[in-house]
């Protein structure tokens, strides 16, 4: 588990100006590894098909909630699967009780989301990877949790490792090419 002061670097990361893409260009060079971790989330963001001004209220399909006082729990059916995927990073509702339970989670603000889709990361020995800039690495080892990466197996939209990893250099992120 990360400490409070971990967090704490990892919100402010998120809510750096300098992630925000504008016209398909990367806005500033990352200079330290939160800002990977940024935008690593806005490349699962993109890949799980959410990115954008409503991403911590989408449902599976693309229909919104309204409140973020709990996971909406509303199974959708499309394209012939039915899930209960919500939020920016398409959270299964049995997968968010118990991520909910182990990190004291109290509702389903974006917040809650990003600690809950790190909490993963690092619960797939990942989180070093996103940290140090090793995007290919960190995207195999957990490829199994989000069905749109590359080699999920799910059957869904899978999306190149070369589209995410242009992506995630946009938002901002650093790749470490060093093995």
């Amino acid at each position: 588990m990360l400490n409070k002061y971990q967090w704490a670097a990892i919100a402010a990361a998120l809510f750096i100006p300098s992630i925000v893409l504008a016209a398909g260009r990367k806005i500033t060079k990352p200079d330290n590894p939160m800002k990977n971790l940024a935008a690593f989330l806005l490349m699962l963001q993109y890949s799980e098909g959410t990115y954008g001004a409503y991403a911590y209220r989408i449902l599976y399909g693309g229909k919104l909630f309204n409140s973020y006082n709990r996971h909406p729990n509303q199974p959708v059916t499309r394209w012939g699967i039915t899930s209960t995927a919500a939020g920016a990073y398409q959270f299964l509702y049995k997968t968010w009780q118990a991520l909910a339970k182990d990190l004291k989670l109290v509702d389903f603000t974006p917040a809650a989301q990003n600690k809950a889709a790190i909490e993963l990361i690092r619960g797939k020995a990942a989180l070093t990877d996103v940290l140090h800039g090793k995007i290919a690495d960190a995207i195999y080892k957990c490829r199994k949790l989000w069905a749109s990466l590359p080699g999920s197996g799910y059957g869904q939209n899978e999306k190149s490792i070369e589209e995410l990893l242009r992506f995630y250099v946009r938002a901002g992120g650093k790749l470490n090419t060093m093995s």
